[in-house]
């Protein structure tokens, strides 16, 4: 596998349309290529910012949010939620490489990801091509961030060894490989945290990715969440009444 990241422009809140970025700055596509899009360029293009002196961070949290843990948590005073089918903090709200705005998670990343994948594949005249959109998470008791996908198109991203035996002939029972997630995690640790200016990273040579010339079916979508009840950390997901916002 290759990733290789993609240096841009400065990309402002408001002022810039998603496809016309990825035509400025993507290179010529191949066959079986996957492109990474940072959820924080989608926001940006959509104008899902607010003014940090505008509003108070709180309450956007609670906004944005689908369900929160009753209160702040943690020495770092963050806000544990579930946006997304995901555990995030803050309900993704981020403030970094924004100047003076919070920025939001995008709306419908889903959509995106699907318009984007219909848009390359006629850009470049291809049939099979992918694309993720990245944000960055916490793993509980590791320090720092890793890729995570929020959105994916154009390829199956759970691949199920249920059934299938190890090397020793044992059957699996529980192993299922989230390929999304971990060609998010390849393509972020690319881009970078910091002040790389890469929102958008290549990944090619793939060998076991199976790709689809169709969007992710809603079956194929479902699958990719737990309820809280079958997760394996459910003594913890389900010991506090969440504050639900939907």
């Amino acid at each position: 596998m290759k990733v290789q990241s993609i240096q841009t422009r400065r990309i402002l809140p408001g002022q810039d349309e998603l496809p016309a970025i990825l035509d400025e700055h993507l290179p010529p596509l191949a066959e079986r290529s996957i492109v990474a899009i940072t959820s924080k360029i989608v926001a940006l293009c959509q104008g899902r910012v607010m003014d940090t002196s505008q509003v108070d961070e709180g309450e956007l949290i609670a906004q944005e949010a689908e369900q929160r843990f009753p209160t702040q948590i943690g020495r770092h005073r963050v806000w544990l939620t579930i946006k997304g089918q995901r555990l995030i903090p803050n309900a993704g709200v981020d403030e970094s490489n924004a100047a003076g705005y919070f920025v939001l998670w995008p709306t419908q990343p889903q959509q995106v990801a699907n318009q984007m994948r219909r848009h390359l594949q006629q850009r470049h005249g291809l049939t099979h091509v992918g694309v993720i959109i990245t944000d960055s998470n916490v793993t509980p008791l590791r320090m720092g961030v890793t890729g995570v996908a929020i959105a994916h198109s154009g390829f199956l991203a759970l691949r199920d060894y249920r059934g299938a035996n190890d090397l020793f002939g044992r059957p699996l029972r529980m192993t299922t490989a989230n390929l999304g997630d971990a060609l998010a995690a390849a393509a972020v640790l690319a881009m970078g945290e910091g002040s790389e200016q890469t929102p958008l990273a290549l990944v090619t040579e793939l060998a076991h990715i199976e790709f689809q010339d169709r969007n992710p079916s809603t079956e194929e979508l479902k699958a990719l969440a737990i309820a809280p009840e079958d997760d394996l950390f459910a003594p913890l997901l389900t010991a506090v009444e969440w504050i639900s916002h939907t």
